[in-house]
C-alpha cells in the first residue's frame, strides 16, 4: 500500500526534526520551542521540496534560519547497541502522531503534542527497547501516560 503525500510529508518532517535535534544536541521539545509551530507548519508544507534537496544542506539552512544553538542533549553518546537512523525514528514518530489523531489538517498540532510529551525521552533512550516496540504498544503507553 502506497502512503499518501500528507503522511509522507509528516514522515519527512519528523525525520528532519530528529536530524536537526541530533545535529544541534537539543531535545525535540527544546527544538520545537525554538522553531515554533508556525515555522514547523511551513517546513511540513515544504517537505516534498526539501525531500528532493541534499539533506545536510537543508539541515544546515534551517539551523541557521532559526538560529538554533547547540545544546547538550545527546542520546546517541552512551548507546550500547545499534543507533536507529533518523528515518527509523521519524517513522516511529509519524506512526504515533497518526494514531493520536489521523486528521491530516491537524498533523502539525498533533506533532507538537506528541513530540513535546513525556514519551519522547523514553523513545530516545536507545538502550531501552521502546523505539522498536510495536506502534500499538507505544500508542497504548502514550494514552496511559506511562510505560505499561
Amino acid at each position: 500500500m502506497q502512503e499518501n503525500q500528507k503522511d509522507n510529508d509528516l514522515f519527512f518532517t519528523c525525520s528532519l526534526i530528529e536530524a536537526i535535534a541530533r545535529t544541534t544536541k537539543n531535545t525535540k521539545k527544546e527544538l520545537l520551542t525554538i522553531i515554533g509551530k508556525e515555522n514547523i507548519a511551513k517546513i511540513y508544507s515544504l517537505a516534498s521540496t526539501y525531500h528532493s534537496e541534499n539533506l545536510d544542506k537543508v539541515i544546515n539552512e534551517l539551523i541557521k534560519k532559526y538560529k538554533i544553538k547547540s545544546g547538550t542533549y545527546n542520546p546517541v553518546k552512551t548507546i550500547n547497541s545499534k543507533i536507529p537512523t533518523i528515518w527509523e525514528i521519524g517513522r516511529v514518530y509519524q506512526r504515533l502522531i497518526i494514531m493520536v489523531d489521523n486528521h491530516q489538517e491537524k498533523y502539525v498540532d498533533t506533532l507538537f503534542q506528541v513530540l513535546t510529551s513525556w514519551i519522547i525521552p523514553k523513545i530516545d533512550n536507545y538502550n531501552s527497547s521502546m523505539y522498536y516496540e510495536t506502534p500499538d504498544y507505544i500508542y497504548a503507553c502514550y494514552l496511559e501516560n506511562k510505560i505499561i
